[in-house]
C-alpha cells in the first residue's frame, strides 16, 4: 500500500470503534459493511487522484470549465454506489441511512480527497435544506435530482465587499409578475460554482427583497439554477448566472472556487425558498450541517497526515538512543520527540473525529426522539457543540498536519510526499463556513447565554455524567480527575463572563471569545477521549477489541489529559480577569 492510501489500512477499525463501540450506533452488522465500502472506494478512486487534482487546478476557457477527468469518474462511482443518497429518507429517493453512518462514510472520502469531496458535500447539504424548507415543486424539480446526483448544489452567501458580515449583503431580488424573482448582484468564494459534472447547478442565494429591513433581518433565500428547469423537470437554456473569475486557493485545488455574477448579462431567474426575510434561518440549517462537516473534514485530513507520518517514522532509520551511542541506528519512531509529535497528531485527529461523529449521533437521536424532553436535550447539545465541532478540529487539524511535516523532516516540505498538501488543504478549514473567530463569538455571545445558560448547563451535566461513570475504571483515575478539574474551571469562567455581559460589559466579555472556545473545546475533546478510553477498556476486557488497539486509545487519553488539558488552567486564569489587552492596544501601536 502506498503512502497515499496508508490511512485506509486502519480507518475502518477507527471509524467502527467510534460509531459502534463509543457512540452505540445500532445495526452494526448492516452498517459496518457500508462504511467498509466507503473506505474502499475512497482509497481506490479518491485518494489516487488527489495529487493530480492538486497539481492541475480547474481552468476556464471562456466557455467551459475544465477539471481532470478522474474527478468526474470518482464522483460517478460515488453516486452509483448510493453514497450521495445515503442520508435522505426513502420517500425522497434516498436510502434512509442514519446520519451517523453517513458521516462516518463521508469521513473516508474527506480523508482521501477533500477537493473532490466538496462537490457531493455541498450538494447533500443544499438538498437537505430544500427537504426542510422547500415547497413541493422545489422538492420534486430540484431536491430529488440532487439526491439522485443529476443536479449539484452550492451555497451563495459571501459578497466581495462583505465577507462574513452578512448584514452588509447587497444582492437584491426583484419580484416579477409571474411570482419569480430576478437576482442582481455578485457572490464571492462560491465552491463548486461552475463545472460540467452535473446537468445543472442549484445555487442557494441570500439576497434582499425591495421592502427588506436593514441588517440580517432583511435577508431572504432564493433558489437560482444555472439552467432553467421546467415544471416537468426538463433542463433548458442557461439562466443569468455568469462566471466572472476563479479563485486560486492554497488547498482544495480540485474543488473549483468561483466569483459569480447574477443578472449581469441576462435575468437570473430564481424562486423564493421559505418565507420572505427568513432566509438566514433557512441557510443556517445548511451552514450548521456544513460546519460539522468542515470539522469532520479537518479531523480526517489530520488523520491522514498522522497515519502517513507514522508509517514514515516506522520506516525511516536515523539516529540512536541517547544511552546507546555506539549502537545501531533506529527507526525515528523510537525517538521521544517524534513520539510526542505522533501522539499529538493522534489525539487531535481522533479526538476531532469522535466529536464530529458524536454530533452526527445527536442529529439521529433528535430525529428519533419520541418526547419533547429528549429532543430538546439533543438540540441543546448540538447548539453548544456545533461551533466547537467546526472550530476545534479546524484549529488543531492543521497543527497536526504541521507536525506530520516535521516528522518527515526536510522531505516533508517537498511534493514527493503528501503531507505538505494535507497542510495546505487543511489550512482552509479555519475559514470555511465562518471563521473560527466568528465561531467563538457565536459560542460565547449566543449559545452559552441562550435561555439563561440552559444549553451550557446541559453540556456540563453530560460531561460530569461521564466523569462519574469513569469512577469504575481505575486505569482512568488521572484522566477522570483532570477532566473534572478542567470542567470546574470552565463552569467558573463561564459564570464570570456571563455576569460581565449581563452588566453591560459585552465587548469586554467577548474580547477573548476565541480563547474561550479553545478552552471549552479542549474540555469537550477531553470528554471524547475519556469516553473512548472507557469503551476501549470494556472492549479489551470483553475480548471484542484488540489489546494493542485498546492500549493505543487508553494511552492517547492519558496523553491528552497530561499534555493538553493543563492549557485550560492558563486560559481560565486569563479569561477570569476580563483582560482588555486586545481592546486597548492603540491603533498606532500595531
Amino acid at each position: 500500500m502506498s503512502l497515499e492510501t496508508e490511512p485506509f489500512r486502519t480507518l475502518l477499525e477507527d471509524l467502527a470503534f467510534v460509531v459502534f463501540d463509543v457512540l452505540g450506533q445500532p445495526g452494526r452488522a448492516d452498517h459496518e459493511p457500508l462504511i467498509e465500502a466507503a473506505v474502499r472506494l475512497a482509497a481506490d478512486r479518491f485518494a489516487t487522484h488527489a495529487a493530480k487534482s492538486d497539481a492541475n487546478e480547474p481552468t476556464w476557457d471562456g466557455e467551459r470549465l475544465h477539471l481532470i477527468p478522474e474527478i468526474g469518474e470518482a464522483l460517478k462511482e460515488f453516486i452509483d454506489g448510493g453514497f450521495l443518497a445515503a442520508p435522505f429518507p426513502e420517500s425522497d429517493g434516498g436510502l434512509g441511512l442514519p446520519y451517523t453512518v453517513y458521516q462516518s462514510m463521508m469521513a473516508a472520502f474527506q480523508a482521501a480527497n477533500p477537493g473532490t469531496c466538496a462537490y457531493p458535500f455541498l450538494t447533500s447539504a443544499a438538498a437537505n435544506l430544500l427537504r426542510v424548507f422547500g415547497n413541493e415543486s422545489q422538492k420534486e424539480r430540484f431536491m430529488r435530482p440532487m439526491v439522485e446526483g443529476r443536479f449539484f448544489g452550492t451555497m451563495c452567501l459571501s459578497e466581495p465587499h462583505a465577507g462574513s458580515s452578512l448584514a452588509d449583503l447587497r444582492c437584491r431580488a426583484e419580484p416579477q409578475p409571474d411570482g419569480t424573482f430576478h437576482l442582481v448582484g455578485d457572490k464571492m468564494w462560491i465552491s463548486a460554482g461552475e463545472h460540467e459534472l452535473s446537468e445543472t447547478i442549484v445555487h442557494l442565494v441570500l439576497a434582499r427583497l425591495p421592502d427588506a429591513p436593514a441588517g440580517v433581518r432583511g435577508i431572504s433565500l432564493f433558489l437560482v439554477p444555472r439552467n432553467h428547469v421546467g415544471e416537468d423537470g426538463t433542463v433548458g437554456a442557461r439562466n443569468g448566472v455568469s462566471l466572472i473569475g476563479l479563485n486560486h486557493k492554497m488547498g482544495y485545488r480540485g474543488a473549483v472556487n468561483t466569483a459569480l455574477a447574477f443578472g449581469a448579462e441576462s435575468p437570473a431567474v430564481g424562486e423564493l425558498v421559505g418565507a420572505p426575510h427568513q432566509g438566514l434561518a433557512a441557510m443556517f440549517h445548511m451552514m450548521n450541517e456544513a460546519r460539522i462537516g468542515v470539522g469532520l473534514g479537518a479531523a480526517m485530513i489530520g488523520y491522514s497526515g498522522y497515519r502517513v507520518s507514522l508509517a514514515y517514522a516506522r520506516d525511516r532509520v536515523q539516529g540512536r538512543h541517547p544511552d546507546h551511542k555506539g549502537g545501531a541506528a533506529v527507526p525515528i519512531v523510537e525517538h521521544a520527540d517524534v513520539r510526542r509529535m505522533l501522539l499529538t497528531q493522534k489525539v487531535y485527529a481522533e479526538g476531532g473525529m469522535s466529536l464530529t461523529l458524536y454530533c452526527a449521533r445527536l442529529v439521529d437521536e433528535a430525529e428519533d426522539a419520541t418526547d419533547d424532553a429528549s429532543r430538546q436535550r439533543c438540540e441543546d447539545l448540538l447548539a453548544m457543540l456545533t461551533p466547537i465541532a467546526k472550530a476545534w478540529p479546524s484549529e488543531h487539524g492543521p497543527i497536526a498536519n504541521d507536525l506530520a511535516i516535521q516528522v518527515f523532516g526536510g522531505s516533508g516540505y517537498t511534493r514527493d510526499y503528501p503531507v505538505e498538501r494535507y497542510y495546505r488543504d487543511n489550512r482552509l478549514n479555519p475559514i470555511h463556513e465562518g471563521t473560527n473567530g466568528v465561531q467563538g463569538l457565536d459560542l460565547l455571545g449566543r449559545k452559552v447565554l441562550l435561555h439563561r445558560g440552559r444549553a451550557f448547563t446541559r453540556l456540563a451535566s453530560e460531561i460530569q455524567s461521564s466523569i462519574e461513570r469513569a469512577t469504575g475504571f481505575d486505569e482512568l483515575a488521572a484522566d477522570r480527575d483532570g477532566l473534572g478539574h478542567a470542567l470546574g474551571l470552565v463552569v467558573e469562567t463561564t459564570g464570570i463572563l456571563g455576569k460581565a455581559a449581563a452588566s453591560g460589559q459585552v465587548r469586554l466579555a467577548l474580547a477573548n471569545a476565541t480563547e474561550y472556545l479553545h478552552m471549552l473545546g479542549h474540555v469537550v475533546v477531553g470528554w471524547m477521549w475519556l469516553e473512548q478510553a472507557m469503551a476501549a477498556i470494556k472492549g479489551r476486557d470483553a475480548g471484542t477489541t484488540a489489546a494493542d488497539f485498546a492500549a493505543g486509545k487508553i494511552h492517547a487519553s492519558r496523553f491528552f489529559c497530561r499534555y493538553e488539558l493543563p492549557r485550560v488552567d492558563r486560559q481560565a486564569a486569563l479569561l477570569n480577569t476580563l483582560d482588555d489587552t486586545t481592546l486597548t492596544m492603540p491603533d498606532a501601536g500595531f
